[in-house]
């Protein structure tokens, strides 16, 4: 078990560190942001490279190499998408006499360049990887898509804490597009299964050994802090401190637009 310990805290680091240094770069001056980008391009091809090499290596080290070429390949994701490289086609804020599918179709216009990336990225890992005997960084990278896009659908339907603080100015109007309430129906539902997925997970944790069981651990710490995410929406935690170290002391935020 000492071994599954060293793996959650190695995720939680990683978790932590990689939202704090996209959050800083994205909110440094937008003249910053051609090298920021390029970097992050680079970072893109070696995740790339490495979740193609380990993809048939069975080992712990194999694992370790896919999950993070996985976070590599998300980061560039979320990156393109705060420095307003990857949106969508409106910037438009959400009328007030929006309402029902009308409001969604809005907001999905400002999303939808960017969803259609990680539906690509997604694709594109899946058959990279395809029959490949370490599916880690396939799995890891499904998970990170299937927890945003249910966290993103529950601050849409409305949660009580939108823990969004950080959302640069440039994207400041999707915050008309997010509700602020008591819960919505969906939460419980993403609750519960992202729960049992981790029940799932941690039995193969338990029953697995060597390589495997460092894959499946590493899958389990991503789910439960999808999970600690989630719950953050719903309890009036102070998140944002776990990462206001990453924002410039002359950059402002913003109150309540973003996950």
């Amino acid at each position: 078990m000492a071994e599954h310990g060293f793996t959650f805290l190695l995720v939680i680091l990683a978790w932590w560190l990689s939202t704090g240094v996209v959050m800083w770069l994205c909110a440094l001056p937008r003249r910053t942001f051609a090298w920021s980008f390029c970097a992050a391009s680079f970072v893109l091809m070696a995740s790339v490279y490495g979740l193609i090499r380990s993809a048939p290596v069975v080992s712990a080290g194999g694992a370790y190499i896919a999950f993070a070429s996985a976070l590599g390949i998300w980061g560039w994701i979320e990156m393109s998408f705060l420095m307003g490289f990857i949106t969508g086609p409106s910037h438009a804020p959400c009328p007030a006499d929006a309402t029902g599918f009308r409001r969604f179709r809005l907001a999905l216009e400002t999303l939808l360049y960017h969803e259609l990336a990680i539906v690509i990225a997604a694709i594109g890992i899946v058959a990279l990887t395809w029959n490949a005997p370490n599916q880690t960084g396939t799995f890891a990278f499904l998970i990170l898509m299937a927890m945003r896009i249910s966290a993103k659908l529950n601050i849409f339907l409305g949660v009580p804490n939108l823990t969004d603080e950080f959302l640069p100015e440039r994207l400041a109007y999707l915050k008309s597009y997010f509700r602020k309430r008591a819960c919505n129906l969906l939460f419980p539902v993403s609750i519960v299964l992202s729960t049992a997925i981790a029940v799932v997970l941690a039995r193969r944790v338990l029953g697995a050994a060597g390589a495997e069981a460092v894959g499946f651990a590493l899958l389990l710490a991503l789910v439960a802090l999808a999970m600690l995410e989630h719950f953050f929406m719903l309890l009036p935690l102070p998140d944002a401190t776990l990462w206001r170290w990453a924002i410039p002391a002359t950059t402002k935020p913003i109150d309540k637009a973003l996950p």
